[in-house]
């Protein structure tokens, strides 16, 4: 039984009505959820404020509200309390809601525009593979050890964050990789938690539809550094010119990674083919699967890792040679009439330049390169023309598409995507609306040798249309296309 005064610890409170001396059932954000005896935290959302819902949540059993705005009448029998931030408040009810869980494993962030979801998945599967019972907190799910969980948000909110950490605890998880969010730090999802090591990745154009500009999207992901404990590790990507600045104020132990700089962990890229990549790291050479000069970063941030939370050097380089890529980064077939096909969650300008400046740098050039990418509805705009350029400069054709149009006019989106292409590349391109009839045209284009990239959803099962996901699956639908074709 939870008593309301022991989750209020941390909770930066401002006024008091009514007990704290009160057992409660669970604490809830969603006033629909609410039941007896529980608390209700008023968040105030880019969509809707919890204030207004705070009679329904009363009339439904909530015996206490946390608000940053007292409403103008107060109910008898319920406790009030104001606090400062109710985002703050929740972070840490939740994590004392559940006897701070954070603190019990060790739990490693990693924030960046790219390779979030690549780095912590791999990092969960390296420790599989070392023995240790891992957690995951990503994108694409989450993972209590061998039990698999749907996630929904990159960064959950922070009951959920807190539930899972203790479904950890309780299976005996020792490790766990959270992918951290702009978003999630800004909403303060992470702020009651106990990190043993944090890594940056990258800063690219993102998120600008949420963060006004630039430099609060930068200095949001900073802030994550900035709250690490002296016992923690800042790994930072210091060929990235913003790596340095992750590591400004940051009390943790500063590690840094590089393939062009002077770093703690340096790699220097000897091969690289479809089939994977040879690398130098740290004066050791490595083979791993996974290929593309992002991929090296990425496992640098992982070897670095491994290294900091206590693993041989020699067996950290075993592992990674071990490792498989990830669900919708950089998947491919090779079909039997020989084209090859890339599935590719890159939806961000430089995560397309990475991936195709990847592949061009692989090729031999005696074949074709076509790419299908779109841009997502109700989320930045500006990067649809930048995207649209990428793709029509680095490919031989480029077919412009819906990705996820949610409420947007896909034909609208695409419109504006074809603002970017320049004069020069305009016949190399093609608007095709509907995602599978652009898929089936880029290989019934392809002949045999070529390389068909399809970028944007990745490892995502959906399409979402007018706030309605429908069954969509790139690499499913590519596989089927080309077996009729081949047929």
């Amino acid at each position: 039984m939870n008593i309301l005064k022991d989750i209020l610890y941390k909770v930066a409170i401002e006024s008091v009505t009514g007990s704290t001396d009160i057992a409660i059932h669970k604490i809830d954000f969603d006033s629909r959820k609410i039941e007896a005896n529980d608390v209700f935290v008023a968040i105030r959302g880019s969509l809707s404020d919890g204030h207004d819902y705070i009679q329904k949540a009363i009339e439904l059993g909530a015996t206490a509200i946390i608000c940053d705005t007292l409403p103008e009448v107060l109910a008898k029998k319920v406790t009030y309390i104001k606090v400062k931030d109710t985002n703050s408040a929740l972070a840490f009810m939740a994590a004392n809601y559940f006897d701070n869980p954070s603190e019990k494993i060790k739990l490693v962030g990693i924030t960046g525009t790219n390779g979030k979801t690549t780095i912590a998945s791999l990092l969960y599967q390296l420790f599989k593979k070392a023995g240790f019972k891992v957690g995951l907190l990503s994108t694409v799910k989450i993972l209590v050890d061998e039990t698999e969980y749907k996630a929904t948000h990159t960064t959950p909110d922070s009951i959920t964050i807190n539930h899972y950490l203790n479904e950890m605890i309780e299976a005996g998880v020792t490790y766990c990789f959270m992918e951290v969010s702009s978003h999630g730090i800004h909403q303060k999802r992470t702020e009651a938690l106990h990190f043993v090591g944090g890594i940056f990745t990258n800063l690219s154009h993102d998120h600008l539809d949420y963060h006004p500009t630039f430099a609060e999207y930068r200095d949001v992901k900073k802030s994550f550094f900035d709250s690490l404990p002296k016992t923690a590790f800042a790994l930072s990507n210091i060929d990235d010119k913003n790596g340095p600045v992750m590591l400004q104020n940051t009390v943790a132990k500063k590690r840094t990674y590089a393939l062009k700089s002077y770093a703690d962990y340096k790699a220097q890229i000897l091969e690289n083919q479809l089939s994977g990549l040879l690398l130098k790291i740290n004066d050791n050479e490595v083979w791993v699967k996974l290929i593309g000069t992002f991929n090296a970063y990425n496992l640098l941030a992982i070897y670095g890792t491994a290294i900091e939370l206590g693993i041989d050097s020699l067996e950290a380089l075993r592992l990674l040679s071990d490792l498989e890529s990830v669900s919708g980064r950089f998947q491919f077939i090779v079909s039997d009439s020989n084209i090859t096909a890339i599935v590719d969650y890159a939806h961000t300008p430089d995560a397309l330049e990475n991936v195709l400046k990847t592949i061009n740098d692989i090729r031999t050039k005696n074949e074709q390169l076509i790419t299908v990418v779109g841009c997502g509805g109700n989320r930045d705009k500006t990067k649809r023309p930048i995207m649209a350029q990428i793709g029509s400069e680095l490919s031989d054709k480029a077919i412009f598409t819906s990705d996820n149009p949610r409420n947007e006019d896909p034909e609208t989106i695409i419109s504006e995507m074809e603002k970017g292409v320049e004069p020069q590349n305009y016949k190399k391109t093609l608007a095709i609306t509907d995602r599978k009839q652009a898929i089936k045209t880029a290989c019934q284009l392809a002949q045999p040798n070529d390389i068909i990239l399809i970028a944007g959803k990745g490892h995502e099962t959906y399409q979402e249309v007018n706030g309605v996901r429908h069954d969509f699956d790139d690499m499913k639908i590519v596989k089927e296309i080309l077996a009729q074709l081949n047929k």
